[in-house]
């Protein structure tokens, strides 16, 4: 039986098939969308440097459609070509990026306007054309590159200088002597990309996480570097590390880069290189064109034998230092060539346990993968910033791994997942041409020809040279819903040992083999829809057992603010009065085109929406206890001595575009009930409630004991009347995520209302508050059909009843702030207090920063929030974001909840 998530995709597929056929038929009659072509000049010309060993990114390119070229491709790429009427580019841009950028089409983010886009103006190739200027025709000159989706010819100078025959893959790293064709002053070359078809072409493709773009992404996503160098060339330099495990006393260091030799003479080039305070020398004869491994390692260089050696750790688990290597070639005195590569010392093992599922050590000890599926921006486009500041929230919450299937990001990416201790797990990704000879019948994927297999093995061994010095990288899965077949297993694989791949390779991202590598122990068993909370505690099916490297309870419905940046009136009415409606921004697949699901468990729990203000607040406080409840459960699971939980990962960690499904984070950063719930549960010192056996649990993420704890568990009646209360004092927790149970709450509790809160506290020996989780229940639960469970999800037969919420009173929280600025950062320190006269909490009550217009202020770091207060009672909280992201306003801060009215109060 295929995995369900591959037949989820079958779906996807063919409902994206009957809409490309439906968008090309309309095509004609959309193409008044478009706006004239703009009358630009050429793209900025780039000037490349004269030094040796540099690598200079072109800076920009003018693009155009091959219909409205008529010229030949000796004139488009030959200098002084004016390229009237063409579009700019950024270095990294697909087509309909850079159309995008330049206005030729309104906000694909927006209502459906991605659909007004025509996509039979992508059906053919389309020139990317770029000026540079040189000084020393004499010196060696190549072009360096990858991220061309999905094939291109390349001519430099009026000359073709590749086919796109050679130039094929998305993954794949070529490097073009253009020596002979390189004169002094400008030059120019242009690429002639050809259209992308993810079932076609070892490339880029989306699958049912968003509506795909209409051009399938084709374009240069990374950067086209124009290399310079002498006659001896440096590549492929890399560190191989041995630490010592687990003392981690020492390090062993072996320096590998290849020395090769562009000319037709022999030469001999001496080779020095530096790894922190140790310099290392070498001398390599070379014959003509040859390329020689050259090597130094401890036997040779002693001070590559590190004694207590910097170690690199995943947030919160330690520091992240890094170290830099520097080599240099020279010939008869003067630099040749020059590599720089920075690394980490670090130790990965992942091995099955004896229940087959993937456990991964970090440095000897057992980590807990906690993480979320990253999605990048759906037309590829690279923001550092953006990314930064999304790889921080996943710090924020607590998580510490972001899993990559396909889609792997420029190296920047894994410098900052470095620099921030985010472990990431990259792979190839399904249902396309990259598992088209192991999907089953009907599944989308050509299958492969003998041409795909230097594809696939040049992809993976350009991957694997990229990745593998990042201490951040822990893993590759060379499957996702399916593993390699023998041919391609062995493709991958030998790449990866030709490159001196260090990390654990994964046959699957579901439960499949592989002939070498065996099973992959790692499970793929949804859910990908609405499920209760009490689902993740089922050791069955997607539940808080093994590995499961995709899961959550589905749609993500975010702020209201985001709604209505993303919908029109029209749609956001339809959002919640019509659950069987086609939502067009949660996905292209017929499984998940509604939210049928999600919605029948929101009215059937919480009671039918009145309004969509009134459905918003419900999405959020049921995401919350989703999200809360799917990670408490594969934390408390991890240290069971029988079918122990090995990972998570939250399908997805973010959109790459504006959704109402599969996100903590939306497109504009902002937060809700999921994204809380996700930081509450992963909280390092933690109290947490069992939803399976009513447990009252803490647990320790630190990787020291503590002690003195008191765990404080109150049952509540909506209205505040207090109807069970125990309290335990002298708890003592391990560190590395073990944990402890402080009580268990009784099967029932005379008087306790059909729904009711928990509220649980747990304070230090100083009698600090350290942990503070509320919950809201029922004393009827949830009730799953187990027998009829889907590859997407388990069918829930009853609902708890948690209308009783709706019955609670209205309650005050007042709020003061105030705001500090240094060095472009600003925080701000809100104090809240429930002023009720009352007995009623004020739940999930949420705290936005603002504008003076009342805009979110993103993105924005909290302390805490979405915060439950008994009456007295009162908590301060903090935001820290860019001064700069206020754009000149005054901050403010937007306080609502379940229960509590709206009001904004200044923060300045």
């Amino acid at each position: 039986m295929p995995p369900r998530r591959a037949l989820r995709r079958r779906y996807a597929v063919t409902a994206l098939v009957l809409g490309l056929l439906s968008a090309l038929a309309g095509g004609a009659a959309r193409a008044g969308a478009r706006h004239e072509p703009p009358s630009h000049g050429p793209a900025p010309t780039t000037r490349v440097s004269s030094a040796a060993g540099t690598a200079t990114p072109l800076t920009g390119y003018a693009i155009q459609s091959s219909a409205q070229v008529t010229d030949s491709p000796a004139a488009v790429s030959s200098p002084g070509y004016p390229a009237k009427g063409w579009y700019p580019a950024v270095p990294r841009s697909t087509v309909l990026a850079a159309l995008l950028a330049d206005g030729v089409y309104a906000d694909p983010f927006f209502s459906t306007n991605q659909q007004k886009i025509p996509r039979a103006d992508f059906q053919v190739p389309w020139w990317y054309r770029s000026d540079f200027t040189v000084e020393d025709p004499a010196r060696r000159t190549t072009l360096d590159f990858s991220g061309v989706l999905p094939a291109a010819d390349v001519y430099v100078n009026g000359h073709q200088v590749a086919e796109a025959a050679d130039i094929t893959g998305a993954y794949t790293r070529h490097e073009l002597d253009i020596t002979p064709l390189v004169r002094s002053g400008g030059n120019t070359v242009a690429f002639r990309v050809r259209p992308n078809d993810p079932d076609k072409d070892l490339t880029m493709g989306w699958i049912d996480w968003l509506q795909p773009p209409p051009d399938r992404n084709m374009g240069i996503v990374r950067d086209v570097l124009v290399r310079r160098g002498g006659p001896v060339a440096l590549r492929d330099a890399h560190v191989v590390t041995r630490l010592a495990v687990p003392s981690l006393s020492s390090a062993d260091l072996t320096v590998k880069a290849q020395a090769r030799n562009d000319t037709g003479e022999p030469v001999t080039a001496e080779i020095t290189g530096t790894v922190g305070a140790t310099t290392f020398t070498g001398r390599v004869p070379l014959a003509a064109h040859e390329t020689r491994t050259v090597t130094f390692s401890p036997a040779d260089t002693p001070g590559l034998h590190l004694t207590s050696p910097k170690v690199w750790w995943p947030a919160g688990m330690g520091g992240q230092p890094l170290y830099d290597l520097d080599l240099t070639a020279s010939v008869a005195g003067t630099t040749s060539d020059t590599a720089h590569e920075s690394f980490g010392i670090r130790d990965i093992r992942a091995p099955l346990n004896a229940d087959g599922a993937r456990q991964y050590r970090i440095n000897g000890r057992k980590l807990l993968i906690k993480g979320g599926g990253w999605s990048p921006d759906e037309f590829l486009r690279w923001d550092s910033r953006y990314v930064e500041d999304r790889l921080k929230y996943a710090l924020d919450l607590g998580l510490n791994a972001i899993r990559l299937e396909g889609h792997l990001e420029p190296d920047e990416f894994f410098e900052l997942a470095d620099r921030y201790g985010v472990l990431t797990l990259p792979g190839w990704e399904c249902c396309d041409k990259w598992e088209g000879n192991v999907n089953g019948d009907g599944e989308p994927g050509d299958p492969w020809t003998d041409a795909d297999y230097p594809v696939a093995r040049a992809s993976m061994a350009a991957e694997a040279a990229r990745l593998r010095d990042h201490p951040s990288v822990v893993s590759f899965l060379i499957g996702s819903d399916f593993a390699p077949d023998a041919k391609i297993e062995k493709t991958y694989l030998d790449a990866l040992e030709a490159a001196d791949w260090p990390d654990p390779v994964v046959s699957a991202a579901s439960d499949n083999s592989s002939p070498q590598l065996g099973r992959s122990g790692m499970k793929m068993t949804g859910p990908y829809d609405w499920v209760p909370p009490g689902y993740w505690y089922a050791k069955r099916e997607g539940g808080a057992v093994g590995f499961n490297s995709e899961t959550s309870a589905g749609p993500s419905i975010p702020t209201l603010d985001t709604l209505r940046r993303m919908l029109t009136p029209a749609e956001l009415d339809t959002l919640w009065k019509d659950p069987g409606a086609r939502q067009y921004h949660r996905s292209p697949s017929p499984v998940f085109g509604t939210l049928k699901i999600y919605d029948a468990a929101l009215t059937g729990r919480y009671g039918a929406p009145t309004s969509l203000a009134d459905y918003v607040r419900k999405a959020q406080l049921a995401q919350y206890e989703n999200v809360r409840a799917q990670f408490e459960a594969y934390e408390r699971n991890a240290t069971d001595t029988s079918k122990p939980s090995t990972g998570v990962i939250h399908w997805m960690f973010n959109s790459g575009w504006t959704s109402l499904h599969w996100q903590l984070t939306d497109r504009y950063l902002d937060q809700g009930g999921a994204y809380f719930g996700a930081k509450k549960a992963n909280e390092p010192l933690h109290i947490q409630y069992g939803y399976d056996d009513h447990s009252v649990v803490v647990l320790n993420q630190r990787h020291t004991a503590t002690t003195g704890l008191t765990a404080r568990a109150t049952l509540f009646d909506p209205d505040g009347t207090q109807k069970y209360d125990k309290t335990v004092t002298g708890l003592r927790v391990n560190g590395d995520g073990a944990h402890g149970t402080a009580l268990t709450l009784p099967p029932s509790v005379s008087g306790l209302s059909s729904t009711y809160l928990l509220r649980l506290v747990l304070t230090d020996a100083g009698g600090r508050e350290v942990s503070r989780n509320v919950y809201w229940l029922s004393t009827r639960p949830d009730t799953l059909d187990w027998s009829g469970t889907t590859w997407y999800y388990t069918p829930t037969t009853s609902y708890a009843d948690l209308t009783g919420l709706a019955s609670m009173a209205q309650v005050p929280v007042s709020a003061t702030a105030a705001t500090e600025s240094s060095d472009g950062t600003s925080t701000t320190t809100v104090t809240l207090r429930n002023t009720g006269s009352g007995k009623t909490p004020a739940l999930l009550t949420d705290v936005h920063l603002v504008d003076t217009q009342g805009k979110p202020v993103l993105p924005v770091r909290w302390s805490d929030n979405e915060v439950s207060l008994w009456p007295g009672e009162s908590v301060t909280l903090t935001a820290t974001y860019r001064t700069a992201d206020l754009r000149g306003s005054a901050p403010g801060v937007r306080v609502s909840g379940w229960n509590t009215p709206e009001r904004t109060v200044p923060a300045a």
